[in-house]
């Protein structure tokens, strides 16, 4: 699928949530992340400290930015969690997959 290198393209309120065969497909390009009840995906970040996890979720929210496709963020000391639907449709698009792909790039090891 190579779903890093694509684009989030918006998808119609009413459009179709991804089958969880897709989703099952998918999850070797998403290491780290997990499909919770075929309706979102979710990851959880360890850092050595709250700096490098403000600045994972600084990087990940300029890719949001740049796609035009946005994810939900917690973040603690040590810690940022990342999740991650297109809330239009209440579920899980090729979108969702594109972000989550792209946030794999900017492993925790880089901060």
């Amino acid at each position: 699928m190579d779903l890093a290198h694509q684009s989030c393209t918006p998808c119609q309120i009413g459009a179709p949530t991804l089958t969880a065969t897709e989703l099952e497909a998918a999850l070797p390009e998403l290491p780290g992340w997990s499909v919770i009840d075929n309706h979102h995906l979710s990851r959880t970040l360890r850092f050595k400290d709250f700096q490098s996890a403000l600045d994972w979720v600084n990087a990940a929210g300029r890719i949001c930015e740049q796609e035009g496709h946005h994810a939900e963020f917690s973040l603690g000391w040590g810690r940022a969690d990342a999740t991650i639907y297109t809330h239009k449709v209440n579920g899980l698009t090729q979108a969702d997959l594109v972000l989550a792909a792209k946030f794999v790039g900017i492993t925790s090891s880089q901060f």
